[in-house]
């Protein structure tokens, strides 16, 4: 059963456990069985006493429950009317609204491969969602023949419900583990798509291939005149790229990802760039290929990633906020001014959520996080998965 908490602070601390790394995937962890599926009914819960967590320069948060009972949600999008689009890996697409306590159900999908790491992942709203209502998914199709491709498709919403399917973009190679997903419109109002090398990791340096790639195509699937490669890919070289936002100030790509065996990544991207895999990863260096700003060992396996832009935490203002699956925690990376390094990171809610799998800055100045510990690699607890938000601690 999932519910929904609409007003009380939750603290909730979870057991520590021993974080195994796989090298063909570095997400795993322990895998328990997975819970039943939810019952999409929203109930009331008591949220037990706030705990207050202080960062390493003395910002100090709670954590506040805002949904519970989501099935391996994935990735999320606010409206600019303040309601929240999540995905869950399923296939379902849910339409949260705080204000007045309700989730509704806006898309059961059909096709969905939901297998491993692959099923509905990535979620993004055109820029002029109030004037067009525009909701752009990333999902693995299951085919006819018995394999997967990951598409990206386009609905609108009307009366929060999602119809008028179009597919965008078809054909990106899909497998049970690197997939890929996330998808987010850029500053230059085109849509960036990341595909992971589908397990075949010949295909990330495989220029004729979507897999491995970071994609860049116009909002009706086209390929902009000014990609590097006359098609729909943007940068290559990519292992299993999670996470992507543009700087603030330098309105520069950064981007996080899946390394092999540990060698976890953020990036800075740039448009015709090779970033290596997986000839090099982490430290390594090659003549025409890029090195990371920061790389983590063993892995942490960073997944949705968003640069704070709301008011209510002044320190947190251009800081990049990652949420790790293996790693368990909130990572906090705070950039150098406009130079492409680092001036420090460090790790938040360690351990207490579990996995998390998404974060986002919210139009209320609050910063959102998804947990994912429903997919049969986490430890359940009592809630799981969730939507929860850091709030000011007075």
């Amino acid at each position: 059963m999932w519910t929904a908490v609409l007003g009380g602070v939750v603290a909730l601390v979870i057991a520590t456990q021993t974080v195994q790394t796989r090298a063909c995937d570095p997400e795993a962890t322990p895998a328990p069985a997975p819970a039943p599926s939810p019952t999409p009914t929203p109930v009331p819960a008591p949220a037990p006493a706030a705990e207050t967590f202080t960062t390493s320069d003395g910002v100090r948060f709670t954590v506040q429950s805002m949904v519970t009972g989501l099935e391996i949600p994935w990735s999320m999008a606010f409206a600019p009317d303040g309601r929240l689009f999540v995905t869950e890996r399923p296939g379902r697409v849910r339409i949260i609204d705080a204000a007045f306590g309700s989730s509704e159900l806006a898309l059961t999908m059909d096709d969905v491969f939901a297998q491993g790491e692959a099923g509905l992942l990535g979620i993004a709203l055109e820029p002029e969602f109030t004037a067009n209502r525009f909701v752009y998914l990333y999902y693995s199709a299951r085919l006819a023949s018995g394999g997967a491709v990951n598409r990206v498709v386009r609905y609108r919403e009307v009366n929060s419900r999602l119809g008028e399917r179009a597919v965008i973009l078809d054909n990106i190679p899909a497998a049970t583990i690197h997939d890929g997903g996330r998808i987010r419109f850029g500053p230059d109002g085109l849509l960036y798509v990341t595909a992971g090398d589908a397990a075949n990791t010949a295909l990330a340096q495989d220029l004729s291939s979507l897999a491995g790639k970071i994609l860049r195509v116009n909002r009706d699937g086209t390929t902009p005149r000014t990609n590097p490669f006359g098609g729909p890919i943007y940068s290559s070289g990519h292992r299993n790229p999670q996470g992507l936002d543009w700087h603030p100030g330098t309105g520069e790509l950064w981007a996080s990802e899946h390394g092999n065996s540990g060698n976890d990544e953020i990036n800075v991207i740039d448009g015709g760039a090779n970033y290596g895999w997986p000839r090099i990863e982490g430290a390594g260096e090659l003549s025409g290929m890029r090195t990371p700003i920061s790389h983590y060992s063993p892995s942490i396996a960073p997944s949705g990633a968003s640069f704070y832009r709301g008011q209510r935490f002044p320190r947190f203002v251009n800081n990049l906020f990652v949420g790790t699956l293996a790693g368990s925690h909130l990572l906090r990376i705070v950039p150098d001014g406009s130079a492409r390094r680092i001036a420090s990171q460090e790790r938040l809610l360690n351990g207490r959520f579990g996995r998390i799998r998404d974060v986002a800055s919210g139009p209320d100045g609050l910063l959102y996080f998804l947990t994912n510990n429903r997919d049969g690699r986490g430890a359940v607890q009592t809630g799981d998965d969730r939507l929860a938000r850091l709030v000011p601690a007075s």
